[in-house]
């Protein structure tokens, strides 16, 4: 390994506990984003697999979004990425954070 280059895992653990490989995330073009496809792609992230700028650079994604599924998985868990429950959700922090 070169000096102050950051070596990569192979694998990480996926959202469902399984193996994620590069190969096993959503294909490049995928444009329906469905509740497993994200939290792969957070999984990537969080594992060191892609980096923040290589997902959004990948699935055309920006930092913003991005970081939103993430925060949804850390506050919601999987369920917090469906798009029927965002709203929801967002409306359920806000009440908790000026309560706090």
């Amino acid at each position: 390994m070169l000096d102050g280059a950051i070596e990569k895992p192979v694998s990480v653990i996926g959202p469902l506990g399984e193996e994620l490989k590069k190969d096993d995330l959503p294909p490049p073009e995928t444009s329906r984003w469905v509740v497993r496809r994200k939290a792969q792609v957070v999984a990537a992230v969080n594992g060191g697999l892609l980096t923040m700028r290589e997902a959004c650079e990948r699935y055309g994604l920006t930092l913003e979004e991005l970081a939103s599924w993430q925060r949804a998985i850390d506050r919601e868990g999987m369920p917090g990425l469906r798009a029927t429950r965002v709203q929801h959700y967002r409306q359920l922090h806000e009440r908790e954070s000026r309560r706090a």
